[in-house]
């Protein structure tokens, strides 16, 4: 069935935004136990038959790249590391037609012994998640104790040749002290540090909008250390407000330029009307919006048979109805039942 005004090509929604960034979750199971996302004992997850194969992926990133005008693909989680199949992913990918940048977001846990293979396969960039460099404060926010894991993998990235993003999450009273630290490291890495608010996803729903370090406090944070300017690049739908970062001298003027720094105000200072994203989660369902719990069933008809061109109208009429924001700001608004680590960044 085509929906009346539908257009026929792309994943083009009601209000005139086309997706052309696809988000595949590979996974619903971590090897961390991040506070804002998930519980200590960990979450249950869904059966292994029901999570999307290579193949499956691999078909699905082709319509995307094919027929329906997606450009960028990351692969998320839950921890994408943790499938066994993950090379042979990201070879089928970048092996398509009209083949769209590959990234991944992961936490660096085990990738020292598998950056080279990833980059030989295709991978073009990684985004590691790392909230701190402290130590101490890595185990308090992961309930883990392995930095120097994650260390050691964003390093062997770095020797494979992948470009490198990093994503933090400043919570009070815990790492948000540690801002400035974390942006100079990675300024003297030459990697894109991306400070993100804590979003209304963790499993036990406990976020609290009072609780959240603002992107205004971020730029705070770090204003007594650098000097920010607003990028001068278009942003052009990306979900990081860009700045230019400068040394900040004793007299308090500019000094030489250092890099760049994004933030990610998914909450305070919302982008749903440049949005370019489309999502799958890790057992195949369709999800337009990450804060939405509106999900279409694509694996299912797969698996069932359907052809190529039911496939696309199945995901075209899934973004259709993409709402027109997020709602988090609305009294109404309801948290997705599925946590972060369900869905997929």
């Amino acid at each position: 069935m085509v929906m009346l005004g539908m257009p026929r090509t792309g994943l083009v929604d009601r209000f005139g935004r086309r997706a052309i960034d696809l988000r595949v979750s590979l996974t619903e199971r971590c090897n961390l136990r991040c506070t804002y996302c998930m519980p200590a004992a960990g979450l249950p997850v869904s059966p292994s038959d029901a999570i999307m194969t290579a193949a499956e992926i691999a078909r699905l990133v082709g319509l995307g790249a094919t027929r329906l005008g997606v450009r960028k693909v990351r692969f998320t989680g839950g921890e994408p590391l943790l499938r066994a199949d993950l090379v042979d992913v990201v070879a089928r990918c970048a092996a398509l037609p009209d083949r769209p940048e590959l990234s991944l977001t992961t936490n660096a846990i085990g990738l020292a012994s598998r950056a080279q293979a990833l980059a030989d396969a295709g991978l073009d960039r990684i985004n590691v998640s790392l909230d701190t460099i402290d130590s101490e404060t890595f185990t308090t926010v992961t309930r883990r104790p392995f930095l120097a894991r994650v260390l050691e993998g964003i390093a062997a990235a770095d020797a494979a040749g992948l470009r490198m993003k990093v994503n933090a999450v400043l919570l009070r009273g815990v790492n948000d002290t540690h801002a400035a630290d974390l942006l100079a490291w990675c300024l003297e890495r030459g990697y894109e540090l991306r400070f993100i608010e804590q979003m209304p996803l963790d499993a036990g729903h406990t976020w609290d909008r009072t609780e959240m370090v603002t992107a205004a406090e971020v730029r705070t944070l770090i204003a007594d250390h650098v000097v920010l300017t607003p990028h001068a690049a278009p942003r052009d739908g990306a979900p990081a407000e860009r700045y230019d970062v400068a040394e900040r001298t004793a007299s308090g003027s500019t000094g030489r330029h250092l890099g760049t720094v994004g933030i990610i105000a998914s909450v305070t200072e919302s982008f749903c009307a440049d949005c370019t994203r489309t999502r799958l989660t890790a057992d195949g369902k369709v999800r337009s919006c990450l804060f939405s719990d509106e999900e279409t069933d694509v694996l299912t008809a797969m698996r069932a048979g359907a052809d190529d061109d039911e496939v696309v109208a199945i995901w075209q009429r899934a973004m259709w109805a993409k709402p027109r924001d997020h709602g988090v700001d609305r009294a109404d608004f309801v948290q997705p039942a599925r946590s972060m680590s369900a869905i997929g960044g």
